[in-house]
């Protein structure tokens, strides 16, 4: 293509993103759909579908809406669609009655919400360049209006939700977060159910703070509990107290609440990403599994700790050293104790056999295991999953000084 080819590419680019920017500020929610399908017709695409992930990671769901393609669902495994999802990169097929089909991720900084999904008659380089751009406004665009409508909550939602659910859902951070250092990735199950399980995290300068929880009980008293404890520990983080002050803000907060007989087992964690040094609280919940080279080395152990609500002492931190390409995966007992039968549960050595099975196969990144992970796990529990069940995962990928080049 010749210089003024360029030139005037990326010129009409610029001006449709910049229209469709325009636009978008003013628009309705439901609108916003049809926007993305108007302004593609604009550059020869077609056949236009917004997909969404549903809240049990199974399939991708179509957005309805005018001047849009809606078909059927888009299973998450064995689908262009789905790969396009979990791997956050795009993916190109031939398209039925010919031309391109295109998937791309949509990208709210490095979390995966959805796929945009176009045909187009041929694509180069400068279309593959303008549609990632037009993908990324996109993402952003329905992250924002979300929170105006029930209208993408809706077309993720595959089943009934209970209250406790709802509470929960809306408590959480993304699900995933990827930077050169580390990346991160979480998942509750029942999607639909969920009560006591939470996890949240925060990456400030170095330090990566994580916390999982599992309120004991059922339903909204749970979800409650969950709830207060997420609340203050997001508050001890944000007047910069240490691991140890976490726990105590959490304690306080919980026992003052729903008083001696409530309690909410925790993990609670520094990681810093430019040297691998992670620093650990366990707070009556089970002990994180490292995995290193494929396998699960061990257990990360840490000085006993009472629950959260009981009013334990301070708690003494225990330190440990991640090599590069180090994960830690923390879960909560929902996953060990599953009954597979009366008199049998489920147990940490079939979890750890699980996880060293699939260590195995080739990785498609921390997000996409841990869903393989989560899905594996429930059909070897028999499919359904009586209790809460969380999997957090974080993978140390090295410090800053071997990721300069990311700012280049």
């Amino acid at each position: 293509m010749e210089r003024d080819d360029v030139d005037r590419s990326e010129g009409f680019g610029e001006r449709l993103l910049g229209l469709l920017l325009d636009r978008a500020r003013v628009v309705p929610p439901q609108l916003i759909a049809p926007l993305v399908a108007e302004e593609v017709a604009g550059i020869g695409g077609r056949d236009v579908s917004i997909l969404l992930q549903d809240y049990a990671q199974e399939v991708l769901v179509p957005l309805p809406g005018r001047k849009l393609h809606v078909g059927h669902p888009e299973p998450m495994a064995g689908t262009p669609a789905g790969r396009a999802f979990l791997l956050a990169d795009v993916v190109e097929a031939p398209a039925v009655g010919g031309g391109v089909r295109m998937y791309l991720p949509l990208l709210d900084g490095s979390d995966t919400v959805g796929v945009l999904a176009l045909t187009i008659d041929s694509v180069g380089d400068d279309d593959r360049r303008l549609l990632r751009r037009l993908a990324g406004l996109v993402a952003d665009m329905l992250v924002t209006k979300n929170a105006y409508t029930d209208q993408f909550f809706l077309a993720r939602r595959r089943e009934p939700m209970s209250v406790s659910a709802e509470i929960q859902w809306s408590l959480l951070p993304p699900l995933s977060m990827t930077v050169p250092q580390v990346a991160l990735a979480g998942n509750l199950e029942p999607a639909y159910r969920v009560a006591g399980d939470s996890f949240d995290y925060a990456l400030n300068e170095n330090i990566l703070h994580i916390a999982v929880i599992d309120a004991m009980g059922h339903g909204l008293d749970a979800a409650a509990m969950a709830t207060v404890a997420i609340g203050a520990y997001r508050h001890a983080r944000r007047v910069f107290v240490s691991l140890a002050e976490k726990y105590a803000y959490m304690d306080d907060a919980v026992s003052q609440q729903f008083g001696p007989d409530h309690f909410v087992t925790a993990e609670l964690m520094h990681l810093n990403i430019a040297t691998g040094e992670l620093e650990l609280v366990n707070a009556g919940h089970p002990a994180p599994l490292l995995v290193r080279g494929g396998r699960v080395e061990r257990q990360l152990e840490s000085a006993t700790t009472l629950p959260v609500g009981f009013g334990g002492e301070e708690p003494r931190i225990r330190e440990h050293q991640l090599q590069p390409g180090d994960r830690v995966l923390c879960y909560t007992d929902g996953i060990i104790e599953e009954h597979l039968n009366p008199e049998e549960l489920f147990g940490e050595a079939r979890l750890i056999d699980c996880v060293n099975r699939l260590a195995q196969e080739p990785s498609e990144g921390v997000r996409a295991d841990l869903r393989r992970l989560s899905h594996t796990l429930k059909r070897e529990r028999g499919g359904h999953t009586s209790d809460d069940a969380t999997l957090f995962m974080i993978e140390w990928r090295g410090g800053a000084a071997d990721h300069l080049a990311v700012l280049d």
